[in-house]
């Protein structure tokens, strides 16, 4: 599968910029923390994929990243986590890139921070390239060398060309 078709420079992102400021109060319940986070993280992440030009209604976009969290953290362990969807917001099949060298907390399964965001997203009518996306990029994460070159890549072409090589 050539994931690396699907990733576009324009939608790579090298150093996110998502700080999350929690008042007093909010710091008072964890949970309000988490969420305040994880929905400030994907809001970034729809703003990348918004660049595309491929996105319906932004806002109900990110309703959707935010209910789809909601059943189960998308942070699969070993720094990465694959927020994902179906939703008629998704012209079409769209995939970007984002990275963190300081790592944010994102409920992880292993607990860890995570620093490498894949961020995919298709109408609900398009199964069957979501899944067999989803399952490449699976695959190829599951190596540690390949996970180390994505937090040394310094420009977006060399992202697509580290895909390119696992493909």
């Amino acid at each position: 599968m050539e994931i690396s078709r699907y990733l576009k420079p324009e939608l790579i992102k090298l150093e996110m910029e998502t700080h999350i400021e929690c008042d007093p109060e909010c710091q008072l319940h964890p949970e309000k923390v988490l969420w305040a986070r994880k929905e400030a993280i994907l809001s970034e992440l729809v703003d990348l994929l918004d660049r595309s030009g491929r996105v319906g209604n932004k806002k109900k976009f990110l309703i959707d990243f935010v209910n789809r969290e909601k059943k189960a953290t998308t942070g699969i362990g070993h720094s990465i986590a694959i927020p994902h969807i179906r939703t008629m917001q998704a012209k079409e099949f769209l995939m970007g890139f984002a990275r963190s060298k300081e790592g944010y907390d994102f409920d992880s399964l292993d607990g860890e921070p995570v620093h490498l965001f894949f961020v995919m997203a298709a109408p609900p009518y398009d199964d069957a390239l979501y899944l067999k996306i989803f399952k490449a990029l699976a695959e190829i994460l599951q190596f540690d060398y390949f996970r180390e070159e994505l937090l040394k890549v310094t420009s977006e072409y060399e992202v697509i060309r580290a895909i390119k090589r696992m493909e």
